[in-house]
């Protein structure tokens, strides 16, 4: 059975294969505009920021190096029940450089569009093992953030050469660039 995590909360991740699933729903935009968010990994050293520009995975970049991190694919809608995406993670694969993965979910053309993280409701992040499909870990975003349009949903970390899993819950309003700007 998964373990619901609160904002803050940390839960070791007992799984060297798993698939880092995404969901939300959108409100009606008074805009009239259909939202497109997307889920983007950020693959850090111990500095705190991007091994490389390849260690950025994203809907124009779906494979990290060695395959380690691969994104399944752009959900233009969010429509339909369960992941609108997903990631894949093998933890075998990673170099050992890597401290910290980062999962951040963005609202393509937010700004143009007029849309925020205020018009999207039940978002969550949570972690299934690959070998056995069970659900680890869930978090679920209860906050309004009504100017954000971009949210780290959650991080896996290395600590004591274990990996944990951290719900995050941090918004930004200036876009994926925000996070650009802090990781690279």
């Amino acid at each position: 059975m998964a373990i619901n995590l609160q904002k803050g909360q940390r839960e070791a991740i007992n799984a060297q294969k798993f698939t880092v699933g995404l969901g939300w729903d959108t409100n009606n935009s008074s805009t009239g505009a259909s939202f497109d968010l997307d889920a983007s990994v950020f693959i850090l050293g111990e500095n705190g920021k991007l091994l490389s520009d390849s260690h950025f995975v994203f809907y124009n970049n779906l494979n990290a190096p060695n395959d380690a991190v691969v994104h399944t694919g752009d959900n233009l809608t969010g429509d339909g029940d369960g992941d609108d995406e997903q990631i894949l993670v093998d933890l075998s694969k990673i170099e050992a450089s890597a401290q910290e993965i980062c999962v951040v979910v963005t609202i393509h053309d937010a700004e143009a569009r007029k849309q925020n993280f205020g018009q999207v409701r039940n978002s969550f992040i949570r972690i299934v093992d690959t070998n056995s499909t069970n659900e680890l870990v869930k978090y679920e975003l209860d906050e309004d953030f009504s100017i954000e349009t971009a949210v780290e949903f959650g991080r896996i970390y290395k600590r004591n050469n274990e990996w944990k899993f951290e719900a995050v819950g941090s918004g930004m309003k200036g876009g994926l660039q925000d996070f650009l700007n802090k990781y690279n």
